[in-house]
């Protein structure tokens, strides 16, 4: 599978001068961007129904509140019935596609669980639900079992392209290898995974051209879908000490937004999340993300007892909102800003799907 190319290429220079947008320069980014998603995507917006399946995590990232260090967080893992619960929802809502996330176990029990439950969504759908896993990493041959099982995205976040910066948000152990991170990336894509990666925006630490050089990463890659959002400091992590010199929250959602646009116009067909963070720090954060260029949304499936417990980021929004007035909710809003949520419809990245037609 080769690949996914675009001729739209800027040098980092130029990245970073859009990145620096403001005031009118910023507006102008922010119209060219939505008209490049409308001329390539149109005004289409597709669903995840997001299952929330396990806050049980070996590793012990630096910025999440799920990490293995963290004594004071609530371990759960859903049972098999209500996973396949939330899938019947995602069928009955028409979402038409399901992403199950979790913490990262590597465990053979873990494995085979996650294999079991793909193929469990797929018999009851009779094969009409779409499955995007973002379980972390993993072997080849595991990613390869998940894949025959019948999931066809995955989401691994290289959270920062950057490999110094990478060890200033993770410990520099045999569990947390930048170099893994990659070869992971780099074996989703061989097997077929539509491969989503991203990053966290307004890190300690982070500067304008690592950011820059999170966009050129992207496109170098050839991914097929990208999920960026703004950085949230959690009380209970190390980089909560650095909470008083990172941006603030209107600049990290303004970054974030500005991170997408441009994103947008280098690589106008791949797939964009508009991340549930981005409502986090502002009422309406997911509906600016989409009109700065994403054109995905993950409504919350996970039962609401759960939610609450799965703290990457404190503050999480819809916690306690059933899905079936996530997805009223959801419907009213894309609609005020003119754009149209697609039900029954996997949502398959556009690049993608053209990349692959051509390797045939």
């Amino acid at each position: 599978m080769g690949n996914i190319t675009y001729d739209m290429k800027y040098d980092k220079n130029e990245i970073v001068s859009m990145l620096n947008a403001r005031g009118a320069d910023e507006e102008a980014l922010m119209q060219r961007a939505l008209a490049t998603k409308l001329e390539h995507l149109d005004n289409n917006v597709h669903l995840r129904g997001l299952i929330e399946y396990s806050s049980v995590c070996s590793k012990n990232c630096l910025y999440c509140g799920l990490r293995s260090g963290n004594g004071h967080a609530e371990r759960y893992t859903m049972t098999d019935a209500e996973v396949l619960d939330c899938a019947r929802q995602a069928m009955e809502l028409h979402y038409g596609s399901v992403a199950i996330q979790c913490g990262e176990r590597s465990d053979k029990a873990f494995t085979d669980k996650i294999a079991y439950l793909v193929r469990e969504i797929k018999r009851l759908s009779d094969g009409q639900l779409g499955i995007t896993l973002s379980c972390g990493e993993q072997t080849e041959e595991v990613y390869r079992q998940w894949f025959e099982a019948g999931a066809h995205r995955y989401l691994l976040r290289i959270e920062a392209s950057n490999e110094s910066l990478y060890y200033k948000i993770h410990p520099n152990d045999d569990r947390h290898s930048f170099a893994k991170r990659l070869a992971c990336i780099d074996n989703l894509m061989k097997i077929g995974y539509q491969t989503g990666t991203g990053t966290m925006i307004g890190l300690p630490f982070q500067t304008v051209e690592d950011m820059a050089d999170d966009l050129l990463f992207f496109q170098r890659k050839g991914v097929a879908m990208v999920g960026m959002g703004p950085f949230i400091p959690h009380p209970e992590t190390p980089l909560w000490q650095y909470r008083d010199i990172i941006p603030s929250v209107d600049e990290r959602l303004a970054m974030t937004m500005r991170m997408i646009a441009v994103l947008r116009l280098m690589m106008p067909e791949i797939n964009m999340v508009s991340a549930t963070a981005n409502q986090t720090l502002h009422p309406q954060g997911r509906s600016r993300a989409i009109k700065a260029g994403a054109n995905v949304l993950m409504p919350n499936l996970s039962p609401t007892t759960y939610r609450r417990d799965y703290q990457i980021y404190p503050d999480k929004q819809c916690v306690d909102e059933t899905a079936d007035r996530c997805a009223s909710c959801l419907e009213l809003q894309m609609r005020a800003i003119g754009h149209n949520i697609l039900y029954d419809a996997w949502g398959d990245s556009k690049a993608f799907l053209k990349n692959q037609s051509k390797s045939r």
